[in-house]
């Protein structure tokens, strides 16, 4: 069984993730922010980093997912492969801030991958507004998150929004999360747990 949760920086993605990975016995995987020799470049030039950026988190979601597929075991994942192909790649490309050709180079290597990964048997996508993010975000206080803009946030968001419309790679949850807290809340957990559970009942 892999479930995967999707959303945009400050969503709550890795604190669910451990959440439902200790509820369901699962094994999280989470993503590989600390160990990224990328980002704090990144965040300071980001046009001069960004391709370098994406295609490691390309190869390493390739691999996770990968891991995943042989593993055997229940698995919740951190962030999908896809997220980076279909929004934070194409956005750094609208923005400027990707070349054509590190653009037209990535979507050809994640385009490879695509056609011999199987997407998660179930999606969670944490849906939140702008306002939502940034209390997140500042609440967490990373370093390298300072400079994130609004904008920036504003257009992730939107790419989002566009990417779930046509998801057609399993099973979706939506979970609105603005007014959840799943943190401090055990009925708010609760909710979230049972929508999961019906959607898991479903897939057999």
């Amino acid at each position: 069984m892999h479930v995967a949760i999707a959303g945009n920086i400050g969503a709550g993605k890795t604190t669910l993730t451990k959440l439902l990975a200790k509820h369901f016995k699962w094994e999280a995987q989470l993503e590989d922010v600390v160990d990224n020799p990328y980002l704090d470049d990144f965040y300071n030039q980001m046009e001069r980093w960004s391709f370098n950026l994406q295609v490691y988190f390309l190869n390493s979601r390739f691999r996770q997912v990968l891991q995943i597929r042989e593993s055997g075991k229940d698995i919740v994942q951190d962030r999908t492969i896809y997220e980076d192909a279909h929004i934070f790649a194409p956005n750094l490309h609208a923005m400027g801030l990707m070349t054509n050709r590190d653009f037209e180079n990535y979507r050809s290597l994640f385009d490879l991958m695509e056609s011999v990964v199987q997407g998660p048997d179930l999606l969670i996508y944490l849906r939140s507004s702008i306002p939502n993010l940034v209390g997140q975000i500042q609440k967490r206080g990373r370093d390298y998150e300072n400079s994130i803009s609004i904008d920036y946030l504003s257009r992730l968001n939107e790419r989002y929004e566009a990417w779930i419309h046509g998801y057609n790679k399993g099973k979706l949850l939506i979970i609105d999360v603005d007014n959840l807290d799943f943190v401090d809340n055990p009925e708010d957990l609760g909710y979230i747990i049972n929508r999961i559970d019906a959607e898991i009942n479903g897939l057999f």
